[in-house]
């Protein structure tokens, strides 16, 4: 079995690859619809592989079918919970902005002012955005951290490195998610590589270390601890990635890379947790 150290520096590096993400907003901050949205459709595919084939698969074969099922549901109620605080912060960023809209008497007279308010406004609409974003990679990077740490927890380490490579892969369209509205919002560009790299590189390890301990310390735990980290990662493709990668017209190209990810876990997991 992996050490404490060993699963905390594995699950640090997936954590970290959404920094990898931000890498092209070195070069621009523009990106169309269709990139973003086979990214996001791609990592929505890696995260439901990875619950199936390395957590509940690996569930069932250590314990019974309602412990893994219990843990699902408890792993998707966890989720929700979390991110019903992100609806009120949209909200409340969302009335600060109608509160400060400026309408100008002769807009004709003052066009360089009335561009000067859109621009200002087309920031702020993005640094809403990569703050959403930011909060729900960082509350994402929880369970995924405790998927992490579970699977080294269960003494079968091929299996802890296929879902950290697994998350490492889908941390990087995550990480491009939060730093493309970043930078378009103004932040400087080491400041954006650095926050999203943070947003995964800090939660990670420290949820890991939480579910390898208590898969170690209390004996029988890992089916219920595995469907828990599964619940909550299929909960987190339905209730963020699938409609983000919905409705700018391109749900062809999405539904292609989430096949094409679901198909590489299956890989990695025959490759890697042998």
């Amino acid at each position: 079995m992996a050490s404490l150290g060993e699963v905390l520096l594995v699950a640090t590096l997936a954590g970290c690859a959404t920094g990898l993400g931000a890498l092209p907003t070195l070069v621009t901050d523009r990106v169309s619809h269709r990139v973003y949205d086979g990214a996001i459709g791609f990592a929505g595919g890696v995260m439901v592989g990875a619950a199936v084939f390395a957590l509940v698969v690996p569930g069932l074969e250590f314990g019974s079918p309602w412990e893994v099922v219990a843990g699902v549901l408890a792993g998707g109620a966890f989720l929700l919970a979390a991110n019903a605080l992100l609806p009120h912060l949209h909200l409340r960023f969302r009335g600060e902005a109608a509160e400060g809209t400026i309408v100008l008497e002769d807009p004709a007279e003052n066009l360089p002012t009335l561009e000067a308010s859109r621009e200002d406004a087309d920031r702020t609409d993005d640094l809403r955005r990569a703050v959403l974003v930011g909060s729900a990679v960082t509350i994402h990077n929880v369970p995924e951290g405790l998927a992490v740490g579970i699977a080294f927890a269960s003494g079968e380490t091929g299996l802890g490195f296929a879902i950290a490579t697994a998350i490492a892969v889908q941390n990087v369209p995550d990480g491009f998610a939060m730093a493309v509205p970043a930078a378009r919002a103004g932040v400087s560009r080491s400041k954006v590589v650095l926050y999203t790299t943070l947003s995964g590189g800090v939660p990670e390890p420290v949820a890991a270390a939480v579910g390898f301990s208590l898969v170690v310390l209390v004996t029988g735990l890992f089916p219920l601890a595995a469907g828990f980290a599964a619940g909550a990662m299929i909960a987190v493709v339905f209730r963020e990635l699938v409609p983000s990668s919905h409705g700018h017209g391109y749900a062809d190209t999405a539904t292609a890379t989430f096949v094409l990810g679901f198909s590489l876990m299956l890989v990695v997991d025959t490759v890697l947790a042998v």
